[in-house]
């Protein structure tokens, strides 16, 4: 891969294991697609570090409380017998254990090299392969990276955006059961799929959903069109907001239930538009299942109204 560059818009930064995002000389992104991750960790590619482009940093990687947690990543909790999520599986009877179950999902090629514009796309396959070593699921996934706006609220007070689109086809040869958690048995569990953790600095910052709902008892588990989390930064003056759009979650080929929403910030901050919250879904041998959500990074601590705003900017 070649390095690429341009004025205006998104620099783009290609190295052996990663690909990273510059805009107006801050690195707002690195997408790691061969991970070093522990097996433990069940790796799988990544996204960090995030940043709002006052070089606040919006995410964290394998903090002490769950190594797993990495900044923005997909992930999938329990899939039949299998972990593609990370560190111990919840059972009803034994609560949560380290079993040897954890899968990997790996990154076999991009159609076309990412590079600098006003969107960088990340074209992509992977496999998605069991602790066993079967080959249960061929994903196509496309992040897009766009909307920059470096100084819309002021000198590096800008706003970015990220598209996450991908399509699971199950090629086992069997239904799978997708779920969480919570569907084998532990409430208000639901964390599957997209998931962002936010830097320890948030822990205990607001949110507020886009039915007006406020705090992490009111919109945990529950459906809305978007999540929004703001925070000050440690070390930076200032502060941002970290938007989560639910988008869409679709198949032909099996029932999926609406996208809900698992939302944390009191021991930490972290959130998911979970497609499997409360209810599994059974894909068949072939069925596909297509996801598309979008998170939005404001270098700012937004107001209800600028939130209302942005809503109805970056709908899906």
């Amino acid at each position: 891969m070649t390095s690429t560059a341009v004025t205006t818009g998104f620099d783009v930064r290609a190295e052996q294991d990663a690909i990273a995002v510059d805009a107006a000389g801050i690195e707002i992104l690195r997408y790691v697609i061969h991970p070093d991750s522990p097996k433990e960790e069940a790796p799988k590619p990544y996204l960090f570090p995030l940043r709002f482009t006052d070089g606040g940093e919006a995410a964290v990687r394998r903090p002490w409380d769950h190594r797993w947690h990495t900044g923005l990543q997909f992930t999938w909790s329990h899939v039949a017998d299998q972990n593609f999520w990370g560190g111990p599986t919840f059972a009803a009877e034994t609560g949560y254990q380290m079993r040897d179950n954890l899968g990997t999902m790996k990154h076999t090629g991009f159609a076309v090299e990412p590079t600098a514009g006003e969107d960088v796309v990340f074209d992509e396959t992977l496999e998605w392969i069991t602790s066993r070593g079967e080959h249960w699921f061929d994903e196509h996934r496309i992040q897009r990276v766009h909307s920059l706006d470096v100084d819309r609220f002021g000198p590096g007070r800008g706003v970015w955006a990220i598209d996450l689109t991908t399509e699971l086809t199950n090629v086992s040869g069997r239904t799978l059961p997708m779920g969480s958690p919570t569907t084998a048995g532990r409430p208000n569990a639901g964390y599957t799929g997209w998931f962002w953790r936010g830097p320890r600095s948030w822990t205990g910052c607001d949110v507020v959903n886009s039915a007006g709902a406020a705090g992490e008892e009111n919109t945990m588990g529950a459906p809305a069109g978007w999540v929004a989390f703001s925070s000050e930064h440690d070390e930076l003056d200032g502060g941002g907001t970290v938007m989560a759009f639910a988008g869409s979650s679709e198949s032909q080929d099996a029932e999926v239930p609406p996208i809900k929403w698992f939302t944390r910030t009191g021991i930490f901050t972290v959130t998911s538009p979970s497609p499997a919250f409360d209810q599994e879904i059974h894909l068949p041998a072939e069925g596909r299942l297509r996801l598309h959500h979008r998170f939005v990074f404001i270098a700012k601590v937004c107001s209800g109204e600028e939130l209302t705003a942005l809503g109805e900017e970056f709908a899906l």
